[in-house]
């Protein structure tokens, strides 16, 4: 006996916002069906002793110290602002006193 039936798949079209077409709804029920199938088949794994991860390989983020060091290509930038002020980029004001 089927778990998923087309009035369930027209529900969940329905509430995710989706226009299925009437001729999909069989496509989808067998589909889902066996998503689910799939799902009770990995229910028997036994998984005692394997603690939780939210991914397969561990990630380690490498981090660096974080340096000022000056750039030798500031001065050829700064020149390259429509209006510069000083050590500045010179912009048009946007904000009301």
């Amino acid at each position: 006996m089927s778990r998923i039936t087309a009035d369930d798949v027209r529900k969940v079209a329905h509430l995710a916002r989706l226009d299925l077409p009437e001729e999909k709804i069989a496509t989808y029920t067998g589909q889902l069906e066996r998503i689910l199938e799939y799902v009770a088949h990995l229910e028997q794994v036994d998984t005692a002793g394997v603690p939780p991860t939210t991914r397969a390989v561990e990630v380690v983020n490498t981090t660096r110290e974080d340096l000022v060091e000056p750039t030798p290509v500031r001065e050829a930038l700064l020149d390259q602002a429509p209006q510069r002020e000083g050590d500045f980029f010179r912009v048009p004001k946007i904000l009301a006193d």
